[in-house]
């Protein structure tokens, strides 16, 4: 396990991909492997990344790798019933076509152990709409790069509301043009100016969906 946070932490793919293999024909569940040591790999490479000490390129590599081990492991935790910690939306908004940052943000949040469902780029309103409805999702994820599609987030979470579904999922909003007080007009929950802020949002309301549900159980 140890080694492959390592490679993890480190962006070996190869190697990521082989060890997990490795890991299972000597005995070792789907679920075990994920959380004891692929979701620390990730948790280690966002700590080093707020720090500093990380870059867009480590980031990105060891993303890479966490994804590709995940792909072995899916199949897996499908068949043994593991359930995620989540399911998680996200989108570049209508009119953009960059989805660089929004794919940075997806593979952090699935190493951390969420569903993503990334819709891609270009995303109109309604698109979104539908995705709550079919995926249930906790949290919805906007994203642009352009000042001139900002707009477009408003309108987006206007029709969330117009389809009287605003309170049934928390939207995160994030981009190299959007700041605090732009989300705060438009109705968003939460702006993240990096992915590993957006991970620890979509915990935090992980958390809060699991204590309703068990509040209800009582």
């Amino acid at each position: 396990m140890d080694q492959l946070r390592e490679m993890i932490r480190t962006g070996m793919i190869d190697e990521t991909v082989e060890k997990v293999k490795n890991l299972i024909n000597k005995g070792f569940g789907a679920e075990a492997i994920m959380k004891q040591a692929m979701i620390p790999a990730m948790d280690e490479v966002g700590g080093l990344f707020q720090k500093g000490e990380y870059y867009l390129p480590e980031m990105l590599v060891a993303g890479e790798a966490m994804k590709q081990g995940l792909a072995v492991l899916r199949p897996l935790l499908v068949s043994s019933g593991a359930e995620s910690q989540g399911r998680v939306v996200l989108g570049t908004v209508q009119g953009d076509l960059h989805d660089i940052g929004k794919n940075i943000v997806a593979m952090t949040i699935e190493g951390a152990g969420f569903e993503v469902i990334d819709l891609g780029h270009d995303i109109p309103p309604e698109k979104f709409v539908l995705a709550i409805i079919e995926h249930k999702p906790i949290a919805l994820g906007l994203s642009t790069l352009l000042t001139t599609t900002m707009g477009a987030m408003g309108d987006t979470i206007e029709a969330i509301n117009m389809a009287g579904l605003r309170d049934t999922v928390c939207i995160m909003i994030g981009g190299a043009a959007i700041q605090q007080d732009f989300a705060d007009k438009i109705g968003a929950d939460f702006y993240g100016p990096d992915s590993v802020s957006a991970m620890s949002y979509v915990r935090t309301v992980a958390r809060e969906v699991e204590l309703k549900k068990r509040n209800k159980e009582l």
